[in-house]
């Protein structure tokens, strides 16, 4: 404990007009936090303001990242912020790290009033790359969008922010730290936990480790390689796959967090991981997964390389979903996607008579539904996806390709793929949205018919997805443009809010077949996706010639 009680000061500052938290909280490149003044503190006293006093004072409050860069300094501040605004303890990762889904488990351990989340998910890092602030509530999800506009809101009146500048914490050692504070008549405290195992006490309860362990190390196992993409990630997959599941130490890649990620971009997927593709192709794993660099986003490969769409995945652990020892006690409630996520896993709903919610993007519309009948973690979580996956091999003993074949020939395939176009001007993109909306709500619009090739497709229905929340009533408008087709296929036009520098339009494309289960996914949606560009004019609008990426 400090010696002499720590000066808390109250500094005054200028509002930013623009620090609207997104769906995954504020994200900025670096720069924008290192040379505007008081730009990160702003925020997290906006943070802090929107909670109220008597909440605040002598609460828990839990912070970790990615470990990106410029996160170590933010933490920092969060912590001397923290201090200064009457916050009792804070829980933070060892090293200031702490996945996306960790971060979730340790403020429902605890029992804190919330948590600051630094990551920008798949975003690039390093000093030219993204940074993220999120804000997560008591129930380990993201903050909903009365606490984000509430925090919006205080940033743009705020005149002052509270900090105790003197206050240095040591990120290194497990365990607390206590500090005495003027005008405070107990310390302040912060506990450095180690989240990986605070996590893994979590996947025992729910996975049967004893048969993973047979499955991955016993005599007729099986080989796997993970790739954690020098993203947070990595210590949960070395500690619970290899050192606790008995994995080799050389399945596990890329392990060592990483402030830049190793130069790459942490997004698991086939254009970003393609080191993990290729050393699939060449046969020797059976399963594959790479996560992204906070860990809540995963790819799931088959021996050769084999790619499981994520649409197609969660259908796929929908179906098997009883491999899992935590839902054979439990049972299901219900089972919810996004809306541009394909229809894949309405099928399993529809066929196992269990509730399908369909809702906005965002996982802060799972949590509601969660709140209102489930007990897990209020994140997404690549890990527990993988973990899923291997309890589905364990189980029924068959290759990913298998499984995956026979889940097609039982329920037919939803063939689906995503483009997003990056880094688009962000007037072109909102004229195009708007133009689009125009011509889709005309009502001429309904029974159009595109041809294309042999193919003609006829428009059943259009709109802009509107959700209304079951739990709370609570109405979310314009969550994207859709365009059904009489035959199952669908067009789906989003802006995402996940971009720092310009807009990223996100074009899905889903075709359902009954029969032709086993085409090659892009071949079967090229139709589709030159009606998709025609009807929008996207690349005349935007002058590009094709996506940035294919997923």
């Amino acid at each position: 404990m400090n010696n002499s009680p720590l000066r808390v000061l109250t500094v005054p500052t200028s509002p930013y007009a623009d620090q609207r938290p997104g769906t995954n909280g504020l994200r900025r490149k670096v720069h924008v936090f290192q040379s505007r003044r008081n730009y990160l503190h702003n925020f997290i006293q906006s943070i802090f303001s929107s909670i109220d006093l008597r909440d605040r004072q002598g609460s828990t409050v839990v912070v970790g990242g990615d470990g990106r860069f410029f996160n170590q300094t933010a933490i920092e501040v969060i912590v001397q912020m923290a201090a200064a605004n009457g916050v009792g303890r804070l829980i933070v990762g060892h090293h200031g790290l702490m996945s996306t889904p960790a971060c979730s488990c340790v403020i429902r351990k605890f029992k804190a009033i919330g948590g600051i989340i630094l990551t920008a998910s798949h975003n690039p890092a390093g000093p030219d790359g993204d940074l993220g602030i999120k804000f997560n509530t008591a129930n380990g999800g993201p903050a909903n969008d009365a606490v984000t506009n509430k925090i919006y809101q205080i940033s743009r009146t705020i005149e002052e922010f509270a900090i105790c500048p003197g206050l240095r914490l040591d990120l290194t050692t497990v365990g607390k730290q206590t500090f005495d504070l003027e005008n405070k008549f107990k310390p302040f405290i912060v506990e450095i936990v180690d989240a990986v195992e605070s996590y893994a006490n979590l996947m025992r309860n729910i996975f049967d480790f004893a048969a993973l362990k047979e499955l991955l190390s016993g005599e007729n196992h099986i080989t796997i390689r993970l790739d954690a993409m020098h993203g947070v990630v990595g210590p949960y997959v070395k500690r619970i796959l290899c050192e606790e599941l008995g994995c080799p130490a050389n399945s596990a890649v890329n392990c060592v967090p990483m402030e830049d990620f190793g130069g790459q971009r942490p997004d698991p997927s086939l254009i970003y991981a393609a080191d993990l593709v290729d050393s699939m192709r060449d046969g020797e794993p059976d399963f594959g997964a790479a996560f992204d660099g906070d860990g809540d986003r995963n790819m799931i490969l088959g021996k050769h390389g084999l790619f499981v769409s994520p649409s197609d995945s969660v259908a796929i652990i929908a179906d098997n979903i009883f491999c899992i020892p935590y839902f054979q006690h439990r049972g299901v409630r219900g089972f919810a996607r996004s809306m541009p996520t394909s229809a894949a896993l309405d099928r399993v709903a529809k066929a196992t008579k269990i509730e399908l919610y369909e809702t906005p993007t965002g996982w802060k519309f799972f949590g509601n539904l969660m709140d209102a009948g489930g007990d897990h973690i209020r994140e997404k979580d690549g890990l527990w996806a993988a973990l899923a996956w291997l309890s589905i091999l364990a189980t029924r003993r068959q290759s990913v390709e298998d499984i995956l074949k026979y889940h097609w020939l039982k329920y037919g395939r939803n063939y689906f793929t995503r483009y997003d176009y990056e880094n688009i001007d962000i007037d072109a993109a909102c004229e195009m949205m708007e133009d689009l909306e125009i011509m889709i709500a005309d009502k001429s619009f309904v029974k159009r018919r595109f041809a294309v090739e042999d193919k003609i497709y006829q428009v059943e229905m259009a709109d802009n997805f509107e959700y209304t929340d079951p739990v709370d009533s609570s109405i979310t408008r314009n969550q994207g443009l859709r365009i059904n087709f009489s035959d199952g296929s669908r067009i789906i036009y989003r802006l995402s809010g996940t971009s720092s520098g310009g807009a990223t339009v996100r074009i899905y494309l889903e075709s359902y077949e009954k029969e032709h289960v086993f085409e090659e996914t892009q071949v079967v949606l090229s139709p589709l996706a030159t009606i998709a560009i025609k009807i929008s004019q996207l690349h005349h609008r935007t002058g590009r010639t094709g996506p940035s990426v294919i997923t």
